[in-house]
């Protein structure tokens, strides 16, 4: 089965910019989050009514991404991806009343059976950031943001939380505050944590 690296952390952390830098350096299957391609997103934005749809969408399309790169020859690399879309923001969003217990419950169900089918990942690169570096990327993406500068704590809380369930060999922890968009300092580093 092939190796499955994710990088996980808030919101205008660089989750895609960093997979982008490293795809320059090594060869890798890709699978990118893809805002503008999902259907209940651009609609949650504007009618909570959407969260659970958009919830189910997006861990339904993460596992999904996660079997085809499983099945591929070269090593595969997502950002963001199916746990950080529970852990983080599905509790994110339930904290913010914006599913409801029974929603949150079911979305809760689907994926702890879907991960059961579903090997976890290999390697879980954690990035996080300084609060006014999140703040500052966040107004600079031209996508559509759910998860604000101001949930970026919670959220990474709840990361954290998540992460204390993982082996700490399967993980690497980067502070990326100083990083530009080549990542230059953070991309050795993981292209050695994968090799090892």
């Amino acid at each position: 089965m092939n190796k499955l690296i994710v990088i996980v952390g808030a919101s205008g952390v660089g989750k895609t910019t960093l997979a982008k830098a490293l795809s320059t350096q090594r060869k890798f299957a890709m699978a990118l989050e893809q805002h503008s391609e999902r259907p209940f997103q651009a609609l949650f934005k504007q009618d909570v009514k959407y969260a659970l749809a958009n919830q189910m969408d997006y861990l339904l399309y993460r596992a999904e991404q996660e079997r085809e790169l499983r099945e591929g020859d070269i090593p595969a690399l997502m950002d963001g991806g199916l746990d950080l879309d529970f852990y983080g923001f599905t509790r994110l969003f339930h904290t913010r009343g914006l599913l409801n217990d029974n929603e949150y419950d079911l979305i809760r169900r689907f994926f702890f059976h879907t991960r059961s089918l579903l090997p976890p990942p290999d390697l879980v690169i954690a990035l996080s950031a300084d609060a006014h570096i999140i703040s500052q990327r966040l107004a600079a993406r031209k996508r559509i943001n759910i998860a604000s500068s101001e949930d970026a704590g919670l959220l990474e809380g709840y990361v954290n939380e998540w992460l204390e369930s993982i082996p700490e060999k399967n993980i690497l922890r980067l502070n990326v505050s100083q990083e530009d968009v080549e990542f230059k300092n953070s991309v050795p580093l993981i292209l050695d944590k994968i090799d090892q």
